[in-house]
């Protein structure tokens, strides 16, 4: 039975696929494209699309494309899809992206989940169950585009997270790029070592594999993140840097003390990471008065990220275009008294229903 909602992805590679085989799985039918005919043919095959070429009623178009292409294709995406179509991408830098398409129905985003498997054929309907999905909303990106998209995203199981679109470029140069960097760097690290000391592979214990896993990702996907991601990425490096030489000092002097606060900081950090899993219970209702005003979309949902406030679910009502609206909020009760405090400090009128 071919579902009335309808998806369009372009580049059906690991993220891509994943993306299609998650909205199928959620009851959506998806059409897809990709450069490589060999990929396109087995996409069909497999069932992972349906079609090569976008339907009259596509609602919701997807770029999966490398970061220095997304901005043409979602562009002919805007254009080509109806004029109710929205478009959404999953590249890891967001700044160029956002800022070259402040369009009031692109929606830019980046899921925060992956695999060493490379391709379609790595790719899994279940990749992003309790991933984080990071949504850079414009000051001109129509809230009900937005809303609809973060439905689409939980409906994949996901978690969604609203950033400043630099905000989110500098904090994965941290939690994702340079990690990626310095797998990379310590495993040919290794590998040089082992040319000599054969047997120093066969010593890869479980850390060292835990913390190399990730070097084994597509190479060929990683330079356009890495090097459109560059001011951000070689800040966090310098900063690494200088981080590894102080330690290197520490170690060299046996600055014990030293060494036992920097391990002991780092292991109850490690311990106190966010998990992946999404806690429903206990939500708190809000109603928040939307204007008609660039950026307030984007000031409420960067704002929920700041306080660290999970926005479980979002709707919009009584929104006609050019007035203002209603945002409907499901947030974690035991930080809604922040939430609504901050949100009235900056002018919005909120309302609780529990």
């Amino acid at each position: 039975m071919i579902s009335s909602r309808r998806a369009h992805v372009v580049g059906l590679g690991l993220i891509g696929a994943s993306v299609a085989r998650a909205l199928s799985r959620a009851g959506w039918t998806v059409t897809g494209e990709d450069l490589d005919p060999t990929v396109q043919r087995d996409a069909l095959v497999q069932g992972v699309i349906t079609d090569n070429t976008a339907h009259p009623d596509t609602e919701l178009g997807v770029v999966a494309t490398p970061a220095g292409a997304v901005v043409d294709v979602a562009r002919r995406l805007l254009d080509s899809l109806s004029p109710s179509a929205i478009v959404t991408d999953v590249a890891g830098v967001k700044e160029t992206i956002a800022h070259e398409l402040d369009h009031h129905r692109m929606v830019p985003g980046h899921p925060m989940a992956g695999s060493e498997r490379r391709g379609l054929a790595g790719s899994r309907a279940d990749m992003f169950e309790g991933a984080t999905w990071v949504l850079t909303p414009t000051s001109s990106t129509d809230p009900v585009a937005y809303t609809r998209v973060h439905q689409v995203i939980r409906e994949l199981g996901a978690h969604v997270v609203g950033l400043d679109a630099a905000d989110h470029d500098r904090l994965v140069a941290l939690a994702s790029h340079v990690p990626h960097l310095v797998a990379g760097a310590l495993m040919n690290e290794a590998t040089q070592t082992a040319r000599e000391d054969a047997v120093l592979l066969q010593l890869a214990a479980g850390g060292f594999r835990d913390m190399t896993r990730i070097a084994a990702g597509d190479p060929l996907m990683w330079p356009d993140v890495l090097l459109e991601n560059r001011r951000a990425v070689t800040r966090t490096l310098d900063d690494l840097i200088e981080r590894l030489t102080t330690l290197r000092h520490v170690v060299a002097d046996q600055d014990r003390t030293t060494l036992e606060d920097s391990l002991r900081s780092a292991s109850e950090a490690r311990r106190h990471l966010p998990g992946r899993a999404i806690n429903a219970d206990h939500l708190a209702y809000l109603r928040v008065d939307i204007a008609d005003r660039p950026g307030a979309l984007a000031t409420i949902t960067t704002l929920a990220s700041d306080l660290v406030v999970n926005i479980f679910d979002i709707e919009i009502a009584h929104h006609v275009e050019g007035s203002s609206g209603t945002l409907l909020l499901a947030v974690d009760a035991r930080v809604t008294d922040g939430f609504v405090e901050a949100l009235q400090l900056r002018g919005f009128v909120v309302g609780r229903d529990r």
